[in-house]
C-alpha cells in the first residue's frame, strides 16, 4: 500500500468525525444553585452528584462545561437552558464553543 493511499484514508476518516461543541454555563448572582443542578439533570441528563460538581465549578470559576455535542445538539441544549431559565425568572446564560 502506498503512502498516498494512507493519507487519503486518514482524510476520509477525519471527514466522518463531526466537530464537537461545548455547552458552557455562565455564573450570575441571581440564578440559584438548585436551579443550575436542575438544568444539568434535566437538559444534560447528568447524575445528581455530577450536576452538583458542575454547578460548583460554575459558581467558583465563573463557568463550567455542561456537555459536549455536535453543533446542532449543543445549540438546541443552549436554547433549552435559556428558555427554561427565562420561564423561571432566572438570568442564567450559556454559550456554545468549539471543543
Amino acid at each position: 500500500m502506498s503512502h498516498k493511499n494512507d493519507i487519503k484514508e486518514e482524510i476520509e476518516i477525519k471527514n466522518l468525525v463531526p466537530d464537537m461543541y461545548h455547552v458552557i454555563l455562565l455564573n450570575d448572582d441571581i440564578t440559584t444553585m438548585d436551579f443550575v443542578v436542575f438544568i444539568l439533570e434535566k437538559v444534560f441528563e447528568k447524575a445528581h452528584s455530577e450536576a452538583v460538581n458542575i454547578m460548583l465549578m460554575v459558581h467558583e470559576q465563573g463557568e463550567g462545561v455542561a456537555g459536549t455535542y455536535v453543533k446542532e445538539v449543543a445549540e438546541t441544549k443552549a436554547s433549552q437552558v435559556m428558555n427554561m431559565a427565562q420561564q423561571n425568572g432566572f438570568p442564567l446564560k450559556c454559550k456554545v464553543e468549539e471543543a
